[in-house]
């Protein structure tokens, strides 16, 4: 079914499975001044909203509650240039420990595992900002030698490591919690004012990964919807570029990375599926071609998957009601579904170019494209062929 015949939008998902719960946010701040104020700013699309405030008193120690209903960022504030980004979940009973004037870099932090995740990732990113500075710091010391082109060159070289090491902190920060929203600030960190730590061309495939886990859990949630419109313009805007993000073009490159939910919430990667050879499946419900599709790759699955076939089915469905019965329906519960809900707004859909489905990639064991869009016969033939 043509993407161009669709004619009704994606609905919206409420969030679900969260609750409306009191947080609780109680801390010291060492050494404070007094009768300075600290602000609990809830963070809005377009917006940050002053939700409380209270005078520090002199023993350093403040508290606030609020009725959260989902995760959330909130802001704890004393003025521009101090304050801490908070990933606050309902119920969390959050206690903090800081020196006044440097909440960026907290003490301790108790009781919120999101707000502890991007805490430790500024600890970390505070180091390789002193390592930058002192770079400048030796060019002034040096600026009136004669081989300052030298040292120049040097500094230069201990930069490009600085950013690199950096660069590869994040990233295995977002493989170890894609599921968090405490990944967003990491997408847009600056090591500098002028230098981001992930590159938006060179490492698309971590802000798509990022992207297509939480708009599936969260796609009601303002930053998310932000993060998710703002990829989709970088997909567009990098995809005339020969990288290995770039949608495939042909055969024998890695299938960009899918982490996708589960029908039961589970967040499943394609790259989970590597010692298999894979079918990568794009289908809907309500896609007719799909449907009739569905009974060969039912064929296909019985035939070889104890052989080492796998198929990992991507669904383009508007509601998980219409997905989950399709599963059923044409008996598909054996092999791994996955989909954000999103209909043609799917990150899938730019990441891969799809134009329409059915569509499909088989992939090899190392997660190669080895052919593509087989249907009917052509697929079992080639499948033969593999498990000869």
């Amino acid at each position: 079914m043509n993407r161009k015949l669709a004619i009704f939008l994606a609905s919206a998902l409420m969030l679900a499975g969260c609750g409306d719960k009191n947080a609780e946010i109680s801390g010291i701040l060492e050494n404070s001044l007094p009768r300075q104020y600290i602000f609990l700013q809830e963070l809005k699309p377009n917006e940050l909203l002053n939700v409380d405030s209270v005078i520090i008193p002199a023993d350093g120690s403040f508290e606030f509650r609020r009725k959260v209903k989902f995760p959330s960022f909130y802001l704890l504030k004393i003025n521009q240039n101090n304050f801490l980004t908070m990933l606050i979940e309902p119920g969390e009973k959050i206690k903090l420990t800081s020196h006044f004037d440097s909440l960026n870099y907290p003490v301790a932090v108790i009781g919120s595992k999101g707000t502890k995740l991007i805490a430790d990732y500024n600890k970390t990113l505070l180091k390789s900002r002193k390592r930058i500075s002192s770079l400048r710091d030796i060019y002034d010391l040096n600026s009136d030698r004669p081989d300052l082109e030298r040292i120049v060159d040097s500094l230069d070289n201990l930069g490009d490591g600085y950013l690199n090491e950096m660069n590869r902190y994040a990233k295995e920060f977002i493989d170890n919690n894609f599921s968090s929203l405490a990944t967003i600030p990491v997408l847009y960190s600056q090591l500098t004012p002028d230098i981001y730590v992930l590159n938006p061309e060179k490492d698309l495939s971590y802000f798509l990964k990022v992207d297509s886990s939480l708009f599936g859990k969260y796609p009601d949630y303002g930053p998310v919807i932000d993060l998710h419109n703002q990829i989709k313009e970088m997909v567009t805007y990098f995809k005339g570029a020969d990288t290995p993000q770039a949608a495939p073009e042909g055969e024998s490159m890695i299938a960009p990375e899918i982490a996708l939910p589960s029908p039961e919430g589970d967040t499943i990667r394609l790259s989970s599926t590597r010692g298999s050879y894979v079918l990568l499946d794009f289908w809907a419900a309500w896609c007719s071609p799909c449907r009739k599709e569905n009974p060969n790759l039912v064929k296909a699955y019985n035939l070889y998957h104890n052989k080492g076939f796998q198929i990992y089915q991507v669904s383009l469905d508007k509601t998980k009601e219409a997905w989950v019965k399709g599963i059923s329906d044409d008996k598909l519960e054996k092999w791994i579904h996955v989909s954000d809900i999103s209909y043609w707004n799917s990150v899938v859909v730019p990441l891969y170019k799809i134009e329409s489905i059915p569509a499909n990639y088989l992939l090899d064991k190392e997660g190669r494209i080895i052919a593509s869009n087989l249907r009917g016969d052509a697929l079992q033939r080639k499948l033969s062929e593999l498990f000869k």
